[in-house]
């Protein structure tokens, strides 16, 4: 990889028509490297097959509790692969497996693990004030399985409990969006400290926030949609969506 440019660059208003550009591009990347874009895509899905095969068995629902807390620091580095392959294609470089590999796993020095560090501890506080609203609605409900019994998910409290539970989650889920919409390629195509990274991402989204929300919007619907037909339709969603992710920062990013 080229020297890469140092500080965190300007930024200017993302528009609608960012969004269909990169994904377009996103979609040309994964046409032009689909073994590579599968390969990445598979340390989402595979992890999320075999996390969900151990709950079922087990019936200990915090395999998968462990399963999302390790995917930002999983998803982080196979996210670095896809926008190494798109700015691999922009610059007309080859793309050796060898090498777009070596540039990933030499992140884990650098600022990215920071990052995932950040994103990690979100999802802890998410979980911890999610049992917190579970007790606060469901605690003295008469619950045996929760995979066995959804009746009191029903109930005047548990409609309670979902909607305020959603609207929580929602504001998480935002956060950790504008941390690493930006942020993330930001580390790879910068020498910029994770603060930085982290800060610049997040004042774009504050400044644009319709567009990049609905971009976040979209980008959970999809996946969500995905995960439905057991994982298998993220091996196709989600290497088009690094790509158009990668594309989406380059368009924007002076």
């Amino acid at each position: 990889m080229t020297d890469r440019p140092i500080g965190p660059p300007s930024i200017r208003r993302i528009t609608f028509g960012d969004l269909t550009a990169s994904l377009a591009l996103g979609w040309g990347d994964f046409r032009a490297a689909p073994v590579l874009g599968l390969f990445f895509a598979s340390f989402y899905a595979l992890v999320g097959l075999i996390m969900t095969w151990i709950t079922l068995q087990t019936g200990h629902t915090f395999w998968l509790i462990l399963a999302v807390l390790g995917f930002p620091l999983i998803g982080a580095f196979a996210a670095l692969g896809l926008y190494e392959i798109s700015r691999r294609r922009a610059a007309d470089e080859p793309l050796v497996f060898t090498e777009i590999t070596s540039v990933v796993w030499n992140q884990k020095n650098g600022q990215l693990p920071w990052l995932a560090v950040i994103i990690v501890v979100t999802f802890l506080f998410w979980f911890f004030l999610g049992h917190m609203i579970f007790a606060l609605f469901l605690g003295l409900a008469p619950m045996t399985n929760i995979l066995t019994s959804f009746d009191v998910f029903f109930s005047p409290n548990g409609l309670m409990m979902l909607a305020f539970g959603t609207i929580v989650g929602a504001i998480f889920a935002t956060l950790v969006f504008s941390i690493s919409v930006l942020g993330l390629p930001m580390i790879l195509d910068r020498h910029v400290d994770f603060v930085s990274a982290l800060i610049t991402s997040m004042s774009a989204v504050m400044k644009t926030p319709f567009i990049y929300l609905t971009w976040g919007l979209f980008i959970g619907t999809v996946t969500l949609l995905a995960i439905i037909p057991f994982f298998l339709g993220l091996f196709i969603v989600l290497p088009i969506l690094g790509h158009a992710t990668w594309h989406l920062y380059k368009r924007v990013s002076g």
